[in-house]
Parts: C-alpha cells; sequence; structure tokens
C-alpha cells in the first residue's frame, strides 16, 4: 500500500481538505442518537408546553444537524472521488510511459494480455481502494471511536459487554485481510490467461472460422473461464467463511445488551431513550467494524495489483539507449551485418552468423518460407531486439550507439500486421508527424499507387473504422505504404507489403519508389520472386541461415533453392512482371 500513498502524496491538499470535511461529517452523525434519546427520556415524558416547544426546537436541530452532516459528506465523498480518480490517472500514465520503453523481448516475457490487465483490472483495484480508504478508512474508525466513547457516557456497564465483543471482529477482519491478498492475485493470473484466450480470438476470427476451430477455441474459453471462476469461488468461500462468524458475534452482542438493558430499565438504572440511542451507537460501531473489513478486503486487492504493476516499474530497460545521431556516411554501407546470431527464447538460435551489407540507394531483397527468419532481421534493424552476438552497424555506428528514436525516425517501415487507426486517411498516412505536409501526402499517395482514397466519398478525410475493415486487404497496404514514404525515409522496410496487391500494381509501386526515393534505401521481405528481382541483392533465407545470396541473375545460375522457388512461383508471375 506504501505504493499507492506515496500516489496520493502529489493530492495531500486535498486529502487534508476531505478529512477535515469527512470528520465533522461524520461527528454529526454520531450526534443524531445522543439528541434522540435526550428527546425521549428528558422531554417527551413531560409533555408540558414548554417542553412541546423544547421538541420542535430540538427537532429542527436534529434537521439541521442532518443536512450539515449530508454537505460535508457530500463535499468529502466528491474530493475522495477527485483523489481516486486522479491517483489512478498518475499511475495509468506512469505504467503506460514504463510500457513504451520496455523491450521486445520484455513484452514477451511479461506478455501482452497480462500488460493490458495490469493496465485497466489492476488499476481500477486501486482506484477502488483508493476511493473506500478515504470514504470508509476514516468515516468507520470516527464512528468506532466515537461511538464507544458516547457509549460509555449513556452506560458504561453496556459499553464494556460492547467492547468485549470488538477484539473477535477486529481478529477476523485482519485475518480476511491476510487471506485475501494471495486469493486475489491468484484471480488475477487466471483473468490473465482469459483475456489473452479472448484477444487472440477476437483478432484471428477469421482464421478460427476458416479452418473450423471454433468448436475448439470454444472449449478452450470455457476452460479458461472455468478456471477464473474456480478461483473467485475459492476466494468467496475463504472470505464468506468469516462473515457469518462476525454476523454471529454481533447478534450475540446485540441480544445481550437488550437482556441486561431492559434489566436496567426494569431496575431504574437505565432510561428507554438511551437503551435505544445505545442499540443504535451498537450497530453504529458494529456497522463501522464490517466497513473496516470491507476495506480491508479492498486494501487486499490493490496490493495485489500494485505488485504486479511495481513488478512492470521495476522492470530495467534492457535496450540501451545511445546517444549518437544517424549521419550519412560515403562509402560507408548504409546496413551491415557482420557474424548475428539471435536467439528469442536462449533455446536455439534463431538467426546463425548473417552477413551483408548493403549501402545507400540500394535495395536488398529477404526471401525465405514463413518462419525462416526473414521477419526476425527487420526486427534487429529496428532495434526492437539486439543479437546476443555480433555487430549491426549504420552507416559505420554500431545501432546500440545510436539514438533509439533517431534510428527509427529514419526508418519507414511497414509490417506483415499493422496498424490502421480508427481515424481518417489523412490522420493514418500522417500519424501525427507535424513535419509532413499535405503535398507530402499527396506524393505518399502516388507512390503507394492508392489512387483509390480519391475516389472515396471524402478522399483523404475519409474515416477508416478500427483495423481499416471498411478497405480491403491490397487497400490497406497500400494506405500503410504510403504512411511509411509520408516521412521520406533514408531506409525504407517493405515486410511482405505487398502479398495482398496484384502484379500489375506491384510492379507500378516499385518503379515508382525507383522514380520518387532514389537516395532511399530499400529491404523488402517477400515471398515471392517477382517482387525482389530487380534488387541489388537478394537473401534466401532458410531456418535462420542465409543459404544463397547475389542478385537474381545470379542466383538463377548458382542457387539450387532458388531455381526450385522459381519453379514453384505461380502461373508464370515471373516472366509476367519481367515482360512489364
Amino acid at each position: 500500500m506504501q505504493f499507492i500513498f506515496n500516489k496520493m502524496e502529489k493530492y495531500k491538499k486535498k486529502v487534508i481538505g476531505l478529512l477535515i470535511f469527512k470528520v465533522i461529517g461524520t461527528l454529526t452523525d454520531l450526534a443524531i442518537p445522543y439528541l434522540t434519546a435526550y428527546m425521549i427520556d428528558q422531554l417527551i415524558p413531560t409533555s408540558s408546553k414548554d417542553d412541546i416547544t423544547k421538541i420542535i426546537l430540538l427537532g429542527i436541530l436534529m434537521l439541521l444537524v442532518v443536512l450539515f452532516g449530508w454537505f460535508f459528506n457530500m463535499k468529502a465523498n466528491r474530493m475522495a472521488e477527485y483523489v481516486a480518480a486522479y491517483t489512478v490517472r498518475d499511475i495509468r500514465y506512469e505504467l503506460f510511459s514504463k510500457i513504451e520503453t520496455l523491450s521486445a523481448k520484455q513484452v514477451d516475457e511479461l506478455t501482452q494480455t497480462s500488460l493490458i490487465s495490469r493496465m485497466t483490472t489492476d488499476t481500477y483495484n486501486i482506484y477502488s481502494a483508493v476511493g473506500s480508504i478515504q470514504r470508509l478508512g476514516v468515516r468507520a474508525p470516527i464512528l468506532f471511536i466515537g461511538g464507544i466513547v458516547v457509549s460509555f457516557f449513556l452506560d458504561w456497564v453496556l459499553a464494556l459487554i460492547m467492547v468485549a465483543m470488538i477484539p473477535f471482529i477486529m481478529y477476523f477482519s485482519l485475518r480476511t485481510s491476510k487471506m485475501g491478498r494471495p486469493l486475489y492475485t491468484d484471480i488475477q493470473v487466471k483473468v490473465d490467461k482469459l483475456i489473452r484466450t479472448l484477444r487472440e480470438n477476437i483478432t484471428g476470427a477469421r482464421v478460427v472460422k476458416a479452418l473450423s476451430m471454433v468448436e475448439h477455441e470454444n472449449y478452450k474459453f470455457d476452460l479458461n473461464n472455468k478456471e477464473v471462476v474456480e478461483s473467485e469461488l475459492k476466494a468467496t468461500k475463504s472470505m464468506s467463511k468469516i462473515r457469518p462468524l462476525v454476523d454471529v458475534i454481533m447478534n450475540l452482542g446485540l441480544v445481550v445488551v437488550l437482556i441486561i438493558g431492559a434489566y436496567r430499565v426494569f431496575n431504574s438504572q437505565t432510561k428507554v431513550g438511551e437503551i435505544l440511542a445505545f442499540v443504535t451507537y451498537f450497530t453504529i460501531i458494529l456497522n463501522a467494524t464490517m466497513s473496516l473489513t470491507r476495506v480491508f478486503i479492498q486494501m487486499s486487492k490493490a496490493t495485489a495489483s500494485s505488485l504486479r504493476i511495481i513488478e512492470v516499474l521495476d522492470f530495467k530497460t534492457d535496450m540501451k539507449n545511445g546517444n549518437m545521431e544517424v549521419f550519412e556516411v560515403n562509402e560507408t554501407p548504409h546496413i551491415e551485418f557482420s557474424h548475428v546470431y539471435f536467439s528469442y527464447n536462449q533455446k536455439g538460435d534463431h538467426l546463425e552468423d548473417i552477413n551483408f551489407k548493403l549501402y545507400k540507394g540500394q535495395t536488398l531483397g529477404i526471401l525465405g518460407a514463413t518462419g525462416s527468419g526473414k521477419t526476425t532481421i527487420i526486427n534487429l534493424i529496428m532495434r526492437f531486439y539486439d543479437p546476443y552476438q555480433g555487430e549491426i552497424k549504420m552507416f559505420g555506428k554500431n545501432l546500440k550507439d545510436l539514438d533509439l528514436s533517431a534510428l527509427r525516425k529514419s526508418i519507414g517501415l511497414v509490417l506483415q500486421t499493422d496498424l490502421i487507426l480508427s481515424d481518417t486517411i489523412y490522420e493514418n498516412i500522417q500519424f501525427s508527424r507535424k513535419d509532413i505536409l499535405p503535398e507530402d501526402i499527396e506524393l505518399a499517395k502516388t507512390i503507394a499507387q492508392a489512387n483509390f482514397i480519391d475516389e472515396m466519398p471524402e478522399k483523404n478525410y475519409e474515416k477508416m473504422t478500427q483495423r481499416g475493415t471498411n478497405i480491403s486487404g491490397g487497400q490497406k497496404q497500400r494506405l500503410l505504404i504510403a504512411r511509411a514514404v509520408a516521412g521520406k525515409p533514408k531506409l525504407l522496410i517493405l515486410d511482405d507489403a505487398s502479398s495482398a496487391l496484384d502484379y500489375q500494381t506491384d510492379m507500378n509501386m516499385r518503379l515508382s519508389l525507383k522514380e520518387h526515393l532514389s537516395e532511399t534505401t530499400k529491404i523488402i521481405v517477400a515471398q515471392r520472386i517477382s517482387s525482389i528481382k530487380e534488387a541489388d541483392l537478394i537473401l534466401v533465407i532458410e531456418d535462420g541461415k542465409i543459404i544463397a545470396s547475389g542478385t537474381h541473375e545470379t542466383l538463377e545460375q548458382t542457387s539450387e533453392q532458388y531455381q526450385n522457388i522459381i519453379k514453384h512461383q505461380l502461373g508464370g508471375e515471373l516472366n509476367e512482371s519481367t515482360n512489364h
């Protein structure tokens, strides 16, 4: 909880203010039973004209006290909500900022689903706890202590009976808090798994249906769902064992108080109004104790959630940032891989002894089957990951020495699965890069062969749905290519970015790239040879190794693997692209 209290420190003035308001409002609540007892015992029995006037005046006073208490409690609750909302806003922002600095390896380790759960469910648990602590955590102790003090003034004998019950209730309340923490942590872990399954099925809904895997995925989701239910039931059962015991103690105490109270009234040792007030205070005290129990449960959830958030915040970024800018150096390779080895899980190499040089303005084609390591090379160039052996250089400088922001700003990237914003086409291409002008966007559309945009009703301001579901696959790819080239990058990477384009459009785009971005170095990852046959260097990748390299003409003569790929290309694709 110290983590949460440290975050609340920023709103100390608000917290102090709400404490003052809450104390005043709670004290007014304590006054009502005492005033009621005074009216019943002192004013009503005499029934004189003066006492009737006093009863009316006392009734007005009690009404004013109630309104006074309502006002201060309302103000305190609003301030509590403000502090809770803004404290969690700060935690959420800090967590998001930290996630942004994590390397791809660290995100893989934590998992995307778990990070989403921590950002949503865990921060909500903290929000609920901060609100409860400020409202019930302040109000309940005042009612508890104040109720006991006033009860002793009313009848010390009955007060002693009541106080004797409290240690048992407090013991079970604290036990509830201690038991709850690991149980609620386990629930969050199970919820992470459930969200992961849900996310996979939503994003991959078409694939699941196409492969007739709906029943299997339903079964998988049902298992995860049952695990969550079982964990929740386990927590509920553990918590529910305590509540009935507390209720028994409360009711037993109330019965004893009423029996002894009746006996004392019968013997004129106390008055009816005092007994009525005492029972009210007894109920207030016990309810305050139960409120504290609820606060302890909320704190258990919040503690478990805060530990999960702290786990992320304590991650030391393993991707060290350099401080050098990206400077072009003549006669020096734009990109150079030297004996590069890489593994995602340290259990086997996903890239092995990768070597190549690519000079400014040249085009590199990377060819290989799915899972061969093509995208992994791109991940290393972007510094999403670092190799465990070997060196990657840009213009003679090790990538690790370059400023990450400067490195990535110099690169235009289109991934196999890329992001389309739920925004206008203009915003999707500009992508919050204020240095990109309208003329840059028009040129980008031309290069990407994205003429379909001008045929839309709103043209550049046509609204895209989430993930671009209102345009075709080929249109998505052209929109993403337009985004990548709009910033006039020094290095353009197209990772299977034209797979949904027909051969003619693909060829026109490559010609346009050559015409308008002749100084830009290009890396094209593809599975069809027509997309890369004009590249200055082609790498054929298999199982993380370069099994052949050279120009199209060289590989056509010297590489058996390349020749086999040509033979397996469908319908004269190569000849078609050559004729054009």
